[in-house]
Protein backbone atom coordinates (compact mmCIF):
# COMPACT_ATOMS: atom_id res chain seq x y z
CA UNK A 1 0.00 0.00 0.00
CA UNK A 2 1.17 3.29 -0.73
CA UNK A 3 0.70 6.03 1.23
CA UNK A 4 0.35 9.79 0.65
CA UNK A 5 -0.11 12.55 2.80
CA UNK A 6 -2.07 14.86 0.57
CA UNK A 7 -4.24 14.97 -2.33
CA UNK A 8 -1.74 16.70 -3.91
CA UNK A 9 1.17 14.09 -3.76
CA UNK A 10 -1.06 11.66 -5.87
CA UNK A 11 -0.40 11.47 -9.11
CA UNK A 12 -1.83 8.53 -11.74
CA UNK A 13 -1.96 7.59 -15.06
CA UNK A 14 -4.31 4.44 -14.42
CA UNK A 15 -7.96 4.63 -13.63
CA UNK A 16 -9.06 4.65 -9.68
CA UNK A 17 -11.99 2.99 -7.83
CA UNK A 18 -12.11 5.45 -4.99
CA UNK A 19 -14.20 5.38 -1.46
CA UNK A 20 -13.67 8.20 1.43
CA UNK A 21 -14.64 8.76 4.94
CA UNK A 22 -12.39 8.69 8.40
CA UNK A 23 -12.80 4.57 8.70
CA UNK A 24 -12.28 5.30 12.67
CA UNK A 25 -11.47 1.80 14.00
CA UNK A 26 -11.04 -0.51 11.13
CA UNK A 27 -13.68 -2.30 12.18
CA UNK A 28 -15.97 -5.35 10.58
CA UNK A 29 -18.23 -3.40 9.55
CA UNK A 30 -15.78 -1.38 7.08
CA UNK A 31 -14.77 -4.47 5.33
CA UNK A 32 -17.16 -5.31 3.55
CA UNK A 33 -16.77 -1.68 2.12
CA UNK A 34 -12.91 -1.88 1.78
CA UNK A 35 -13.94 -5.08 -0.20
CA UNK A 36 -16.05 -3.36 -2.60
CA UNK A 37 -13.47 -1.18 -3.70
CA UNK A 38 -10.69 -3.64 -4.06
CA UNK A 39 -13.00 -6.27 -5.99
CA UNK A 40 -14.11 -3.46 -7.94
CA UNK A 41 -10.75 -2.16 -8.78
CA UNK A 42 -9.51 -5.62 -9.91
CA UNK A 43 -12.72 -5.81 -11.86
CA UNK A 44 -12.32 -2.51 -14.38
CA UNK A 45 -8.04 -3.44 -14.06
CA UNK A 46 -7.95 0.05 -11.70
CA UNK A 47 -6.40 0.83 -8.31
CA UNK A 48 -8.35 1.10 -5.56
CA UNK A 49 -7.99 4.13 -3.16
CA UNK A 50 -9.51 5.71 0.16
CA UNK A 51 -8.99 9.12 1.13
CA UNK A 52 -9.28 9.83 4.53
CA UNK A 53 -8.65 12.82 6.70
CA UNK A 54 -6.56 13.95 9.40
CA UNK A 55 -7.83 16.04 11.76
CA UNK A 56 -11.09 14.75 11.77
CA UNK A 57 -13.61 17.59 10.19
CA UNK A 58 -15.15 17.60 14.03
CA UNK A 59 -12.29 18.98 14.80
CA UNK A 60 -11.68 21.78 13.02
CA UNK A 61 -15.94 22.47 11.85
CA UNK A 62 -16.44 21.97 15.56
CA UNK A 63 -13.60 24.05 17.63
CA UNK A 64 -15.16 22.52 20.94
CA UNK A 65 -15.70 19.21 19.89
CA UNK A 66 -14.19 16.88 21.99
CA UNK A 67 -14.23 13.45 19.77
CA UNK A 68 -12.25 10.64 20.83
CA UNK A 69 -11.12 8.43 18.13
CA UNK A 70 -10.51 4.69 18.31
CA UNK A 71 -7.37 4.74 15.85
CA UNK A 72 -4.38 7.30 15.35
CA UNK A 73 -3.81 7.84 12.06
CA UNK A 74 -0.28 5.43 12.30
CA UNK A 75 -2.92 2.55 13.50
CA UNK A 76 -5.37 3.23 11.25
CA UNK A 77 -2.59 3.11 8.40
CA UNK A 78 -0.95 -0.14 10.16
CA UNK A 79 -4.77 -1.89 9.80
CA UNK A 80 -5.94 -0.95 6.71
CA UNK A 81 -2.17 -2.45 4.84
CA UNK A 82 -4.26 -5.64 5.79
CA UNK A 83 -6.44 -5.21 3.64
CA UNK A 84 -4.56 -5.13 0.04
CA UNK A 85 -5.84 -1.35 -0.70
CA UNK A 86 -3.36 0.13 -3.40
CA UNK A 87 -3.54 3.64 -2.10
CA UNK A 88 -3.82 5.44 1.12
CA UNK A 89 -4.59 9.59 0.99
CA UNK A 90 -4.56 11.11 4.78
CA UNK A 91 -5.45 14.68 3.57
CA UNK A 92 -5.06 17.31 6.10
CA UNK A 93 -8.27 18.45 6.10
CA UNK A 94 -8.74 22.65 7.35
CA UNK A 95 -11.31 25.25 6.27
CA UNK A 96 -10.06 25.96 2.86
CA UNK A 97 -10.94 22.37 2.19
CA UNK A 98 -13.82 22.80 3.97
CA UNK A 99 -15.32 25.66 1.28
CA UNK A 100 -14.25 23.20 -1.69
CA UNK A 101 -17.74 23.67 -3.88
CA UNK A 102 -19.19 19.63 -4.90
CA UNK A 103 -18.30 20.51 -8.54
CA UNK A 104 -14.48 21.39 -7.71
CA UNK A 105 -14.13 18.22 -5.44
CA UNK A 106 -15.52 15.89 -8.41
CA UNK A 107 -13.66 18.01 -11.11
CA UNK A 108 -10.37 18.98 -9.28
CA UNK A 109 -10.04 16.02 -7.33
CA UNK A 110 -11.70 13.14 -7.98
CA UNK A 111 -11.33 13.65 -12.22
CA UNK A 112 -7.93 15.39 -12.23
CA UNK A 113 -6.01 14.23 -9.43
CA UNK A 114 -7.40 10.48 -9.17
CA UNK A 115 -8.20 9.61 -12.80
CA UNK A 116 -11.39 8.07 -10.92
CA UNK A 117 -13.41 5.16 -12.72
CA UNK A 118 -15.89 4.35 -10.11
CA UNK A 119 -16.27 5.80 -7.05
CA UNK A 120 -18.18 3.81 -3.72
CA UNK A 121 -20.10 5.72 -1.60
CA UNK A 122 -22.79 5.81 1.08
CA UNK A 123 -26.68 6.61 0.17
CA UNK A 124 -26.61 8.94 2.22
CA UNK A 125 -23.22 10.99 1.81
CA UNK A 126 -23.12 14.50 0.99
CA UNK A 127 -20.32 16.70 0.00
CA UNK A 128 -18.87 19.81 -1.13
CA UNK A 129 -19.46 23.70 0.56
CA UNK A 130 -21.61 23.42 3.37
CA UNK A 131 -22.19 20.08 2.51
CA UNK A 132 -25.24 20.66 0.06
CA UNK A 133 -24.66 18.20 -2.67
CA UNK A 134 -26.37 14.48 -2.15
CA UNK A 135 -25.59 11.36 -3.61
CA UNK A 136 -27.83 12.17 -6.78
CA UNK A 137 -25.53 15.14 -7.36
CA UNK A 138 -22.66 12.94 -7.47
CA UNK A 139 -24.25 10.23 -9.46
CA UNK A 140 -25.08 13.20 -12.24
CA UNK A 141 -21.57 14.54 -11.95
CA UNK A 142 -20.45 10.64 -13.07
CA UNK A 143 -22.59 10.84 -16.03
CA UNK A 144 -20.45 13.96 -16.92
CA UNK A 145 -17.89 13.61 -16.35
CA UNK A 146 -17.60 9.15 -17.23
CA UNK A 147 -17.17 7.61 -13.83
CA UNK A 148 -19.48 5.14 -12.36
CA UNK A 149 -20.98 5.36 -8.71
CA UNK A 150 -22.20 2.78 -6.46
CA UNK A 151 -23.97 3.14 -3.43
CA UNK A 152 -23.71 1.06 -0.58
CA UNK A 153 -26.60 0.34 1.29
CA UNK A 154 -28.22 1.93 4.17
CA UNK A 155 -27.69 -1.31 5.82
CA UNK A 156 -24.09 -1.44 5.53
CA UNK A 157 -23.91 2.31 6.41
CA UNK A 158 -26.18 1.53 9.75
CA UNK A 159 -23.53 -1.24 10.81
CA UNK A 160 -20.51 0.81 10.27
CA UNK A 161 -22.30 3.27 12.72
CA UNK A 162 -24.02 1.50 15.22
CA UNK A 163 -20.51 -0.66 15.39
CA UNK A 164 -18.72 2.27 15.53
CA UNK A 165 -20.93 3.69 18.51
CA UNK A 166 -20.61 -0.06 20.14
CA UNK A 167 -17.12 -0.14 19.88
CA UNK A 168 -17.06 3.30 21.40
CA UNK A 169 -19.76 2.99 24.12
CA UNK A 170 -18.09 -0.28 25.17
CA UNK A 171 -14.75 0.75 25.85
CA UNK A 172 -15.99 3.77 27.38
CA UNK A 173 -17.53 0.84 30.24
CA UNK A 174 -14.52 -1.68 30.68
CA UNK A 175 -16.14 -3.88 27.99
CA UNK A 176 -13.05 -4.57 26.02
CA UNK A 177 -14.18 -7.84 24.60
CA UNK A 178 -17.19 -6.95 23.55
CA UNK A 179 -15.63 -3.85 21.61
CA UNK A 180 -13.29 -6.42 20.00
CA UNK A 181 -16.02 -8.46 18.83
CA UNK A 182 -16.99 -5.83 17.16
CA UNK A 183 -13.71 -4.45 15.62
CA UNK A 184 -12.58 -7.92 14.48
CA UNK A 185 -9.10 -7.44 16.13
CA UNK A 186 -8.14 -6.69 19.70
CA UNK A 187 -7.86 -2.92 20.79
CA UNK A 188 -4.94 -1.44 20.93
CA UNK A 189 -3.05 1.47 21.96
CA UNK A 190 0.58 2.61 21.07
CA UNK A 191 2.41 4.51 23.53
CA UNK A 192 6.11 5.78 24.36
CA UNK A 193 7.66 4.20 27.21
CA UNK A 194 8.15 6.89 30.18
CA UNK A 195 9.59 7.47 33.77
CA UNK A 196 7.18 7.18 36.32
CA UNK A 197 7.46 7.43 40.00
CA UNK A 198 8.46 3.68 40.16
CA UNK A 199 6.84 2.80 43.12
CA UNK A 200 5.51 -0.44 41.52
CA UNK A 201 9.38 -1.74 41.56
CA UNK A 202 9.15 -1.15 45.84
CA UNK A 203 6.31 -3.72 45.83
CA UNK A 204 7.98 -5.56 43.36
CA UNK A 205 5.46 -5.23 40.64
CA UNK A 206 7.40 -3.44 38.37
CA UNK A 207 5.39 -1.31 35.45
CA UNK A 208 6.02 0.15 32.16
CA UNK A 209 4.36 3.64 32.11
CA UNK A 210 3.18 4.59 28.76
CA UNK A 211 2.93 8.19 27.64
CA UNK A 212 0.29 8.49 24.33
CA UNK A 213 0.90 11.27 22.79
CA UNK A 214 -2.39 11.56 20.82
CA UNK A 215 -5.26 13.24 23.31
CA UNK A 216 -7.80 12.51 21.02
CA UNK A 217 -6.79 8.59 20.87
CA UNK A 218 -10.02 6.89 22.67
CA UNK A 219 -8.85 5.07 26.45
CA UNK A 220 -10.86 2.84 28.34
CA UNK A 221 -12.77 3.13 31.18
CA UNK A 222 -10.17 3.02 34.35
CA UNK A 223 -9.24 -0.19 35.70
CA UNK A 224 -7.02 -3.41 35.54
CA UNK A 225 -6.91 -5.22 32.00
CA UNK A 226 -5.28 -8.10 30.58
CA UNK A 227 -2.68 -7.34 27.91
CA UNK A 228 -0.12 -7.73 25.85
CA UNK A 229 3.03 -6.58 23.72
CA UNK A 230 5.34 -7.32 21.03
CA UNK A 231 8.66 -6.40 22.87
CA UNK A 232 11.98 -7.30 20.63
CA UNK A 233 9.82 -9.59 18.00
CA UNK A 234 8.54 -11.58 21.54
CA UNK A 235 4.89 -11.78 22.25
CA UNK A 236 4.88 -10.75 26.46
CA UNK A 237 2.08 -10.89 28.42
CA UNK A 238 0.87 -8.56 30.78
CA UNK A 239 -1.87 -6.55 32.89
CA UNK A 240 -2.70 -2.93 32.99
CA UNK A 241 -3.87 -0.34 35.32
CA UNK A 242 -5.75 2.90 33.60
CA UNK A 243 -6.31 5.23 36.29
CA UNK A 244 -5.57 8.27 38.95
CA UNK A 245 -4.07 5.47 41.49
CA UNK A 246 -5.85 6.71 44.53
CA UNK A 247 -3.93 3.97 47.00
CA UNK A 248 -1.37 6.70 46.55
CA UNK A 249 -3.06 9.82 46.63
CA UNK A 250 -2.83 10.15 42.86
CA UNK A 251 -3.98 12.58 40.76
CA UNK A 252 -3.09 12.21 36.93
CA UNK A 253 -4.15 10.03 34.85
CA UNK A 254 -1.56 6.82 34.64
CA UNK A 255 -1.31 3.93 32.11
CA UNK A 256 0.56 1.49 33.15
CA UNK A 257 1.65 -2.14 32.09
CA UNK A 258 3.40 -4.92 34.80
CA UNK A 259 4.85 -7.29 31.79
CA UNK A 260 4.55 -10.87 33.11
CA UNK A 261 7.36 -13.02 31.79
CA UNK A 262 10.24 -10.03 30.42
CA UNK A 263 12.87 -8.40 32.70
CA UNK A 264 15.01 -5.54 30.43
CA UNK A 265 15.12 -1.79 30.44
CA UNK A 266 12.17 -0.41 28.20
CA UNK A 267 12.36 3.33 28.67
CA UNK A 268 11.92 4.93 25.53
CA UNK A 269 10.68 1.87 23.48
CA UNK A 270 7.64 2.42 21.23
CA UNK A 271 5.07 -0.12 21.66
CA UNK A 272 1.66 -1.14 20.86
CA UNK A 273 -0.55 -2.73 23.57
CA UNK A 274 -3.30 -4.95 22.51
CA UNK A 275 -6.38 -4.84 25.23
CA UNK A 276 -7.89 -8.23 25.38
CA UNK A 277 -10.23 -7.95 29.04
CA UNK A 278 -10.90 -6.16 31.99
CA UNK A 279 -10.25 -8.29 35.14
CA UNK A 280 -11.80 -5.30 37.65
CA UNK A 281 -12.19 -1.52 38.66
CA UNK A 282 -9.71 0.88 40.06
CA UNK A 283 -9.88 0.78 43.80
CA UNK A 284 -8.42 2.64 46.76
CA UNK A 285 -7.07 0.29 48.94
CA UNK A 286 -6.37 0.57 52.70
CA UNK A 287 -2.82 0.31 52.65
CA UNK A 288 0.16 -0.76 50.02
CA UNK A 289 -0.21 -4.22 51.72
CA UNK A 290 -3.23 -4.56 50.74
CA UNK A 291 -2.85 -3.14 47.43
CA UNK A 292 0.43 -5.76 46.94
CA UNK A 293 -2.05 -8.86 47.57
CA UNK A 294 -4.42 -7.14 44.89
CA UNK A 295 -2.12 -7.07 42.34
CA UNK A 296 -1.03 -10.86 43.18
CA UNK A 297 -4.56 -11.89 42.56
CA UNK A 298 -4.54 -9.94 39.16
CA UNK A 299 -1.58 -11.64 38.37
CA UNK A 300 -2.84 -14.85 38.81
CA UNK A 301 -6.52 -14.28 36.67
CA UNK A 302 -4.00 -12.95 33.66
CA UNK A 303 -1.90 -15.80 33.64
CA UNK A 304 -4.71 -18.13 33.86
CA UNK A 305 -6.16 -16.15 31.05
CA UNK A 306 -2.83 -16.70 28.62
CA UNK A 307 -2.70 -20.34 30.20
CA UNK A 308 -6.13 -21.39 28.99
CA UNK A 309 -5.01 -20.82 25.88
CA UNK A 310 -7.66 -17.57 25.42
CA UNK A 311 -4.57 -15.86 23.83
CA UNK A 312 -1.47 -17.89 22.23
CA UNK A 313 1.41 -17.38 25.50
CA UNK A 314 4.71 -18.28 24.24
CA UNK A 315 6.61 -18.50 27.73
CA UNK A 316 10.29 -19.45 27.60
Amino acid sequence: MKVFSSIQEFKTDTRTVVTLGTFDGVHLGHRSILEKVIAGSKNLQAESLLLTFFPHPRMVLQQDSDIKLLNTIDEKTLLLREFGIDNLIIHPFDQSFSRLTAEEFVKNILVDQFNICKIIIGYDHRFGRNRTATIDDLIRFGKEYGFEVEQISAQEIDDVSISSTKIRNALAEGNVALANAYLGYDYFFTGTVVKGNQLGRTINFPTANFKIEEEYKLIPQNGVYIVSSIIDGRFVPGMMNIGVRPTVDGVALTVEVNYLDFDGDLYGKKLNVAIYEKIRDEKKFPSLDELKKQLALDKETAKAYFLEGKIEYFND
